[in-house]
């Protein structure tokens, strides 16, 4: 996932050439999805996750000039954030729903320090590099957005709401 692409202006990317690139890279089966930085694909030579950041990141900064994070979870994470969202289980509705994956995994302090914050009716939930959203009256107008996280949990993140993290497992697992 590319944080902040095709989100205001200036940091336009046509998928077409960002696929393009992750081929150039040894990415296999590359696809995308939307145009806000979904990429799935398969390694040709399994390699450290942190260690194909890095180097997305900077294949990413030397073609288009802008600075973006770049974080990969696995399709094994990627089903195991689903089912560890806490607000499923009230069975509330996909439109509030919301994740945000961080960069890192935040210090136990800094969690505890973020969760003294209270924004009703909005909510979230920590757990490990995930935040998992539930925005009573929608993304657009809530506090707990993704810079707020990265502000406080000082690390960079990147957010999705739950019908894209839904597409993004169907496309894994097929």
């Amino acid at each position: 996932m590319l944080r902040g692409i095709n989100v205001g202006t200036g940091r336009k990317v046509l998928m077409t050439d960002l696929k393009k690139l992750c081929e150039e890279l040894g990415l296999m089966k590359v696809q995308t999805y939307i145009q806000s930085g979904n990429v799935i694909f398969e390694l040709s030579d399994p390699e450290s996750v942190p260690n194909l950041e890095n180097r997305m990141h900077q294949a990413f900064t030397e073609t288009y000039g802008f600075n973006i994070p770049v974080l990969i979870r696995t399709a094994e994470e990627w089903i195991e954030m689903i089912a560890i969202n806490p607000f499923l289980k009230e069975e509330t509705e996909i439109e509030k729903l919301h994740l945000t994956v961080l960069m890192d995994e935040p210090s136990h302090e800094l969690v505890i320090k973020i969760k003294e914050l209270i924004f009703l009716p909005d909510r979230f939930e920590i757990i490990g590099s995930n935040v998992f959203i539930f925005c009573e009256n929608g993304y657009g107008r809530t506090k707990i957005t993704n810079d707020f996280f990265e502000k406080k949990l000082k690390t960079n993140a990147t957010t999705r709401n739950w019908k894209t993290v839904m597409k993004l497992h169907e496309i894994l697992t097929n």
